[in-house]
């Protein structure tokens, strides 16, 4: 399976980026930095996606969280399927993460966490491969 890492292999850097919207005066980038740990092909329905019912930067935790777990999702009825899912382990290496509102908007990546689940060094979090960017080790 193709996807934004191309094929993405065990041991390769890898980085979740979030922020940097913005012509002229960009967000921050705040993001998670790991390596491939694990590498899993599944099968999931892709139903609709959450009707949240405000604007992205007024989002939640629980929201984002929501958002989330619908991944992948779509945005009718005619178009709920099932679909191929490449899921990744990332070993988490290194991170920055916005602490405040006034440091950039509570997203998947807030005040030392990913979604729920606190960032430590070591430690695992488990994505879907298209958040993914591959990275340099060391940089």
């Amino acid at each position: 399976m193709q996807t934004a890492l191309g094929s993405p292999q065990l041991g390769d850097c890898v980085v979740f980026r979030e922020g940097g919207s913005g012509r002229i005066l960009k967000t921050p980038t705040y993001w998670l930095k790991g390596s491939i740990a694990a590498i899993s092909h599944e099968r999931r329905l892709a139903g609709r996606c959450p009707e949240i019912g405000k604007l992205a930067s007024n989002y939640t935790r629980a929201d984002w969280a929501r958002v989330a777990a619908a991944t992948p999702c779509v945005g009718n009825d005619a178009e709920i399927r099932e679909v191929a899912v490449l899921r990744i382990r990332v070993v988490v290496e290194a991170w920055e993460t916005p602490w405040s509102n006034q440091h950039g908007t509570v997203g998947w990546l807030f005040r030392g966490q990913f979604l729920e689940q606190p960032l430590k060094q070591g430690g695992l979090i488990e994505m879907d491969a298209t958040w993914l960017e591959h990275c340099e080790h060391g940089s």
